[in-house]
């Protein structure tokens, strides 16, 4: 055991020459080592640390790091940071100019156009006139209130949804959406005709006797609200509104604000007039409530309510809709009213001659034509951001 004890002793020897070296030298800083910085004791400047890693530091005031200033302090100078703020001062209108036939009357003189945005008149930066293709939601009451398995309103709505499909342009955009109880999404907006299809296939068994517009109809128009373009909801109903969340007035606002044109065409239009001859001229006061519903929507968002009896209607109710949507007249202006506050503005487009009044407006044999605007009511102003 005696040979250990010199192994030993020259241990405890190297052991304590490195510790003599390692206080002389001091802490050796190593690639991302943190260090903590000595607490100062109050009014003294010195440290207040007393251990083995301060006692070969130097006992001078310790040196006070500047501190890294923040950029993000409210208040305080940020510099060259980006401040966005929205400076949109245009609005874009499209407006459909149609005779008492609902065919496109075109070659309107931009100076002719007149647009009044809550009664005030507006400048007008230009007005333009093309085709473009569109992007329309099919959206369908497709429930067991009316349309059973082989009644005659299940016929009439496979041929309304397979008629106006077999329309469509192949760059046109199309989604459809079924709904009974609540709105079902068969497909998103595409341009492949098969998934259209396959989607119209679909449509064969209604589930639910429930049929609710209101809820099927805005929701649809919410989703489009962002989409750019020439766009449309195709609503293919009774009218009949059985059990939705919202009410008439709540769906009216949120359509009017949605800027989503409303094209619809009533079901069941033979069905009722073959009602009227044989039990008398009175309806039925639903039906006579949703004929009035689908034509205020149709007013209020700028686009039409059809009410066919026949199905030789359809075609000209086709083309109807789709010239409203290729063929326009695109309206750009500044609006008078510069506040970002969130209000609703009513927007009035008016043809008028070179003294201010109604334009008269006649075809090609010099015959006067009553002619209709088709537009927007209005628009949503938005709110300041900064």
């Amino acid at each position: 055991m005696r040979p250990a004890i010199p192994i030993l002793c020259g241990c405890a020897l190297f052991a304590l020459t490195g510790l003599v070296i390692g206080q002389d030298q001091g802490p050796l800083p190593q690639p991302g080592q943190t260090v903590a910085k000595p607490k100062k004791a109050p009014g003294s400047g010195t440290s207040t640390d007393s251990g083995p890693a301060a006692a070969g530091a130097p006992t001078g005031p310790a040196e006070e790091l500047p501190k890294i200033p923040s950029q993000y302090k409210k208040g305080k100078d940020v510099g060259d940071l980006p401040n966005f703020k929205t400076d949109v001062n245009v609005v874009t209108v499209d407006v459909s100019v149609v005779d008492n036939h609902g065919q496109f009357i075109p070659g309107i003189p931009a100076g002719n156009f007149r647009v009044l945005e809550d009664n005030t008149p507006q400048q007008i930066r230009k007005v333009e006139q093309g085709q473009a293709p569109m992007t329309i939601a099919m959206v369908v009451e497709f429930s067991q209130k009316f349309q059973g398995l082989y009644t005659y309103a299940w016929f009439q709505t496979q041929q309304l949804v397979w008629g106006f499909a077999s329309t469509l342009k192949p760059e046109d955009f199309c989604a459809i959406i079924a709904y009974d109880i609540k709105p079902e999404i068969l497909t998103d907006f595409t341009t492949d005709r098969q998934k259209i299809h396959e989607a119209l296939q679909r449509l064969t068994i209604p589930a639910w006797r429930e049929a609710n517009m209101f809820d099927a109809v805005t929701d649809a128009a919410d989703r489009m609200s962002g989409i750019e373009g020439r766009k449309a909801i195709l609503l293919i109903t009774s009218g009949i509104d059985t059990f939705s969340k919202i009410t008439f007035d709540t769906a009216r606002k949120k359509l009017q604000e949605s800027g989503v044109p409303v094209y619809s065409i009533s079901l069941l239009g033979l069905q009722r007039e073959m009602a009227d001859a044989y039990m008398g001229p009175i309806q039925r006061m639903d039906f006579l409530q949703a004929d009035n519903e689908l034509k205020t929507f149709a007013r209020e968002t700028g686009g039409a309510a059809f009410f066919p009896k026949f199905e030789g209607e359809y075609p000209q109710m086709f083309q109807q809709v789709q010239q409203a949507l290729r063929s326009q007249y695109v309206i750009t202006y500044s609006p008078s009213n510069t506040k970002r506050d969130g209000t609703f503005r009513k927007i009035k487009v008016e043809l008028v001659d070179t003294n201010g009044k109604p334009l008269p407006v006649k075809d090609e044999k010099g015959k006067p034509i009553k002619y209709q605007i088709l537009t927007k009511s209005g628009y949503k102003a938005p709110h300041e951001v900064e």
